[in-house]
């Protein structure tokens, strides 16, 4: 397994890549498991035991737990793999999760960034265990429907999603060019219901703009996913607009459901001239530190963007730029999830997705279930958040009012008057 492979995304992939740690077991592994499934049940057990993050198994006998699934009987590989979630499940860790060889299949979707599907990234909520949309990937089919970040999903083509596994709900949502799903979603107390094209989407992580401002031009770079070409992407990005000579910059995170823990890290060392950037913290405490290599791009005036469907590797970011003061963080909560995984192969083709480590800002802070608080607390109301929804070329423009305060805070920075004092509390 490779470090730059670790997994900072949501339970499971609706259409957003992945990369796939660690080859599994051998042919022989795989002629031996044809002839008995408890060799994948006993394999599954073994990597949880090497490598979960919480030592007490959530406080289950984890070595009791092996013999009573290893002293039943299966008939075939699929009674095996009820019995594999099963016993995941009694680890009560939504990001821990088991694929069948189709699943697998599904995750193992390129990260250059052309992509198929209806464009959404989903989690079972930690609380309520309820399908949820992470965040519309921007311009998919979901995204062109209206389909929000926190919507609830509870229902596939007329199919109850109450009790479905998520990797069963991917692979319900997923399907050939051209066709169509319907999602039915809870959206707080009403009912939606969207019939959407699934479609190849060509996804580049970054896009960015010069944009006018009392102080002179500013640059604006948004954000979408942190896939294997981001890095490359935001250096070309923020190059570009040194190149002309812009006065600061707004980051836009939101709706950013997070991806490849080193690109956020890679990402972060052009904005941070030094200090921390994240430690990851195993089940036996070793702590694994980032810090920025004194190779900042740029230390121009920063303000991030981000809200409620900003995860996982965006609050990496968001975090490392507001411990080290290094950039005003402006919009709402993130949406809380601190944990790593490493997704391996097994032995007959299925996949295994273990939670493995938590992460940490810099300055120590621990963001599971609560994420990143901004400095500057300022919310959508339902018509701004449709109307956004409705033409999404307002987004990052006078029109979009989170970006109009974000672009307040960002000449106040630059003319020095900036009052919230970037990182403070």
């Amino acid at each position: 397994m490779t470090k730059r492979a670790l997994v900072l995304g949501a339970t499971a992939v609706a259409v957003t890549g992945i990369t796939i740690t660690g080859a599994g077991i051998l042919n022989k592994g795989q002629a031996f498991f044809r002839e008995s499934p408890k060799e994948i049940v006993d394999e599954v057990w073994q990597v949880i035991d090497r490598n979960y993050v919480d030592p007490t198994f959530n406080q289950i006998d984890w070595k009791a737990t092996r013999s009573q699934y290893l002293n039943r009987n299966y008939a075939n590989k699929e009674e095996a793999y009820k019995a594999i979630r099963e016993m995941l499940k009694k680890l009560g860790d939504p990001y821990t999760r088991f694929m069948d060889p189709a699943e697998f299949k599904n995750m193992q979707i390129d990260t250059s960034g052309e992509l198929t599907g209806v464009g959404i990234q989903l989690a079972a909520d930690e609380k309520t265990k309820k399908l949820t949309v992470i965040a519309p990937i921007e311009g998919s089919p979901a995204s062109s429907a209206g389909v929000l970040a926190k919507d609830i999903i509870t229902q596939i083509d007329g199919k109850s999603t109450e009790g479905m596994d998520v990797n069963k709900a991917v692979t319900l949502i997923r399907g050939p060019v051209g066709t169509e799903v319907k999602l039915t979603v809870l959206r707080g107390n009403q009912s939606l219901d969207f019939p959407l094209k699934r479609a190849k989407i060509e996804i580049h992580p970054v896009r960015y703009s010069t944009k006018t401002s009392p102080t002179g031009n500013v640059g604006y770079i948004r954000l979408v996913q942190f896939s294997a070409n981001a890095a490359a992407e935001m250096r070309d990005a923020i190059q570009n607009l040194e190149k002309q000579g812009v006065s600061g910059y707004i980051l836009d995170l939101r709706s950013n459901p997070g991806g490849l823990l080193y690109a956020s890290v890679d990402i972060a060392r052009m904005w941070i001239p030094n200090g921390g950037i994240v430690s990851t913290v195993d089940r036996q405490g070793v702590s694994d530190k980032e810090t920025a290599n004194n190779r900042a791009l740029t230390t121009k005036p920063l303000v991030v963007l981000v809200d409620g469907g900003s995860a996982s590797a965006s609050e990496i970011l968001s975090g490392a730029l507001q411990d080290n003061r290094r950039a005003t963080i402006v919009g709402t909560k993130t949406f809380g999830k601190g944990l790593v995984q490493s997704v391996r192969g097994l032995g007959d083709g299925s996949g295994l997705a273990v939670t493995i480590s938590k992460y940490l800002t810099p300055k120590g802070r621990d963001i599971n279930k609560h994420g990143i608080d901004p400095d500057v607390v300022f919310d959508l109301n339902d018509q701004q958040r449709q109307a956004l929804v409705r033409d999404r070329d307002k987004i990052g423009t006078p029109e979009d009012p989170q970006y109009a305060k974000a672009l307040q805070v960002l000449n106040q920075r630059i003319s020095g008057k900036d009052i919230t004092r970037a990182g403070s509390k």
